[in-house]
């Protein structure tokens, strides 16, 4: 039996993960629960992991994976799937990813690195293509993928060596994660906020400043929809 403190948490973080393919931070699961310190989730979060609803990832700061939901907030474990999915691995020759075709899988191009961290030169040439549920692609527009290179967004769940999924928007609101090019030459993977005349690029690690920037030096070149994350 989940406390309804529990319970909350637990479906915060799962319409979290169905909605954006990445686990909430402590500060938006805090902020959430209308609770004043972060050792509040702390305790929250273990009790959740204790009892076998959800799962800590090693050595990746504040990534969650859900393992079950209670009846009450759509069922057991075996009807559930989390929203952020692995990559093939390929044992004795053969890969045990699902096939394309079962899992309605579109293929969508990797157009190289996008820095969470330090910005790197812009991004603008295809380097492969990778499989993306369907179910990934919600919204209009035109969709792509970016490998994740720097540790800035960890505590969004967003790890080195990620691939995240964009797609393609010119406009953002506050607390979106977004690809943002800046002075048309660096691109960056970063939370958005309007601050007065001025936009803020946020870091979801606390060894990283918010770089505030005038308005005509940053544009919004895609929103985050989805993650993939290869083991």
């Amino acid at each position: 039996m989940l406390t309804r403190k529990q319970l909350d948490l637990l479906d915060f973080i799962n319409k979290k993960l169905q909605n954006e393919g990445v686990p909430p931070s402590f500060d938006e699961m805090k902020v959430a629960l209308d609770l004043r310190s972060k050792s509040g989730i702390h305790r929250l979060i273990t009790a959740l992991e204790e009892r076998g609803f959800i799962r800590r990832l090693a050595h990746r700061a504040r990534a969650i994976e859900i393992v079950k939901l209670p009846e009450t907030l759509g069922g057991e474990a075996a009807n559930f799937t989390p929203k952020v999915i692995t990559g093939g691995k390929t044992v004795k020759g053969q890969s045990n990813a699902t096939p394309i075709e079962k899992i309605h899988a579109m293929e969508l191009p990797v157009m190289g690195r996008i820095a969470a961290g330090v910005p790197i030169e812009a991004i603008s040439q295809v380097s492969h293509s990778v499989a993306v549920p369907g179910q990934m692609l919600r919204g209009l527009g035109e969709h792509y993928a970016l490998e994740v290179k720097g540790d800035s967004m960890i505590e969004a769940g967003i790890n080195d060596g990620d691939v995240v999924v964009i797609r393609e928007t010119k406009t953002a609101t506050n607390g979106d994660i977004v690809v943002a090019l800046i002075e048309d030459h660096e691109a960056t993977l970063k939370r958005f906020f309007h601050r007065g005349e001025a936009i803020a690029l946020e870091a979801a690690n606390p060894a990283y400043q918010t770089r505030i920037l005038s308005q005509d030096k940053v544009k919004v070149q895609g929103r985050l929809v989805g993650l993939i994350r290869s083991y």
